[in-house]
């Protein structure tokens, strides 16, 4: 089973960040980087270091992945 370590989480969320910055006067994230945010997010109320991938949404799968293969 593969993991995603919070941290690779986070620096996905600054990549898609960098490749499309936020927009509006509401400051909308890109999609990628909103797909990530909530798994981010529910590990920092968890206390959780990693994740399985097979428990991100479609969205966010694609998004980590795309991160992965980028950098």
């Amino acid at each position: 089973m593969l993991f995603i370590t919070i941290q690779d989480l986070e620096a996905a969320i600054n990549y898609w960040r960098s490749q499309s910055p936020a927009i509006g006067e509401e400051l909308h994230l890109c999609p990628e980087a909103a797909a990530l945010a909530k798994p981010y997010a529910l590990m920092i109320v968890q206390g959780a270091q990693r994740v399985p991938v097979d428990v991100l949404d479609e969205m966010a799968r694609l998004a980590i992945q795309k991160f992965l293969n980028n950098t």
